[in-house]
């Protein structure tokens, strides 16, 4: 259990995951927080991450910072995304030991699962397949992540835990037109059309897809959950080498009705063009959450009503 007074170091504290844990850290009463910008601290440095540790000696730390993007990004910059992941982990990870550290959650994604992995996706279901091609190098570089954290269990007895969450979204996150997830890339299609009073608005791929999503609020708070549960609780929940956690909320949709629920959010009144062309990614991802409920954890956001927050925060914080 985390107690208030001790230091919490969020890395990746300006990303959309990190801003998230240090609210939910806040709502808590946690009154020492450690940020670190990347110009203050460059995570890819094994020599700035060493002396960050041997200087603040923090008592807990989650890594929240990666180098994250959609399906385009991951397939233009391949080498970018497994080399800056396998970094900061690597970085962070190993000097936490190094220093001392017991304590640490480690932040992956769905996406280390096999492409084709038996729905819903149990945490088993890990190194049991093939990889969804597109987004490979950062899949294998959370994989790494997560080995990381359960041999420094297994070596050196550290308290290193994983969460691995679903599809995110909700305040902070990327809005970026072309290297975005699928949830701000529509929110920002849908804004551009309505106020442009456009005819139509095209959306990649069939719509036949099934995706998870789960609010970065509900993952922020599933991740304290984590990291102050008492390790005899998950002694007989997880096993040394099968450590991660997944959290989501077990229900999936398509991107199609996803895309008329952002449709209806926006207010906008045109077509839908669907160009498929372009990927449809994994055919279906859904998580099994049933570790997570059994350790006493359950999303609180519904979908609805997270999109029209996120859609709200986009409004107020990212639009022209």
């Amino acid at each position: 259990m985390i107690e208030k007074s001790q230091k919490i170091f969020v890395a990746g504290y300006r990303g959309m995951v990190g801003s998230a844990i240090v609210r939910a850290l806040n709502s808590a009463g946690y009154n020492s927080i450690i940020l670190k910008s990347r110009e203050d601290l460059d995570l890819t440095s094994q020599v700035a991450v060493r002396d960050f540790y041997s200087s603040i000696k923090p008592d807990y730390v989650f890594i929240a910072a990666a180098k994250v993007g959609g399906i385009h990004a991951n397939n233009e910059f391949p080498a970018d995304f497994i080399y800056e992941n396998l970094m900061i982990e690597c970085n962070l990870i190993h000097e936490a030991y190094k220093s001392g550290l017991k304590n640490l959650l480690f932040l992956g994604s769905s996406c280390i699962y096999p492409k084709l992995a038996s729905q819903p996706m149990n945490e088993k279901s890990l190194l049991t397949g093939t990889l969804e091609p597109t987004n490979e190098p950062y899949a294998i570089a959370k994989i790494a992540g997560i080995k990381l954290c359960e041999s420094y269990n297994r070596q050196y007895g550290t308290d290193y835990r994983s969460a691995m969450p679903t599809n995110l979204y909700g305040p902070g996150d990327n809005f970026h037109p072309v290297n975005s997830h699928v949830i701000p890339a529509l929110i920002r299609k849908f804004h551009n059309a309505v106020i442009a009073n456009a005819a139509s608005v095209e959306v990649w791929g069939t719509g036949a897809a099934y995706r998870e999503f789960l609010h970065v609020d509900d993952l922020a708070n599933a991740c304290l959950h984590i990291m102050n549960l008492p390790k005899s609780d998950l002694a007989d929940k997880v096993s040394p080498m099968n450590s991660h956690i997944n959290v989501g909320t077990g229900k999936d949709l398509t991107i199609k009705d996803l895309v008329l629920l952002l449709k209806d959010v926006s207010g906008f009144q045109g077509e839908i063009v669907w160009n498929t062309d372009k990927p449809d990614g994994t055919p279906k991802k859904l998580l099994d959450v049933s570790l997570i409920k059994s350790l006493g954890w359950e999303p609180t956001i519904d979908l609805s009503e997270g999109l029209k927050e996120a859609y709200a925060w986009f409004n107020q914080n990212i639009a022209d």
